[in-house]
């Protein structure tokens, strides 16, 4: 599959044997709470490399599904260490870039997270800072949706066609990537105003 010889190099050779394994079995009850539990353990390994390996066990469809899954159960778990852990103690060891993502989080919710899931830092990190803010959970897992969405697909699911695009840009493929990065931005947008809307006044 060209996909699958595409993919296949970007991945260290100690991911390929148990990509191998599952995917004898990626349609198995279990299959996707390994992934889930995989993504939570090794949450210090590039997302990344995490996403392009479940896409190459499970395939197009059920690639980019058992990926997403696993990127919001890691999340959620780090979100909840760092709400455990509060903001106070975050901020102490982060300093002030930790107080303005904070702030920036308080401020924006959905549209935030959506624009911190584009920066490329440390994803456990990451999710440990924003749950030590005020967000609410909704927030951070609606903007997350919205902000990872089409790059898992892309990733998990359509790597061939994505590195194809790169290696030749034409308007189409262009084009392409300014509707899967804007169409999300504008809904994460709307989504928020709508949410504050009918949150009460204080």
């Amino acid at each position: 599959m060209p996909f699958a010889q595409e993919t296949a190099g970007l991945i260290p050779p100690e991911f390929l044997e148990p990509s191998l394994w599952l995917s004898q079995h990626r349609h198995a009850w279990y299959a996707l709470p390994i992934v889930t539990l995989m993504f939570i353990v090794l949450a210090f390994v590039p997302v990344t490399l995490l996403i392009t390996a479940t896409g190459l066990t499970f395939g197009p469809i059920l690639g980019p599904i058992y990926a997403m899954a696993g990127c919001l159960a890691s999340a959620s778990t780090y979100f909840a260490i760092g709400r455990r852990l509060g903001h106070a103690r975050i901020a102490r060891y982060g300093g002030k870039p930790v107080s303005r993502v904070s702030r920036a989080l308080k401020r924006n919710g959905i549209i935030a997270v959506f624009f911190v899931r584009k920066i490329p830092a440390p994803f456990a990190l990451v999710n440990v800072v924003i749950g030590a803010s005020t967000i609410r959970y909704r927030d951070f897992v609606i903007g997350t949706v919205l902000g990872m969405g089409a790059f898992v697909i892309a990733l998990a699911g359509l790597g061939y066609q994505l590195t194809e695009a790169l290696r030749n840009p034409s308007p189409e493929t262009i084009a392409t990537g300014v509707v899967v990065v804007g169409v999300p931005l504008l809904f994460a947008w709307w989504l928020n105003r709508m949410l504050r809307r009918s949150e009460p006044q204080t």
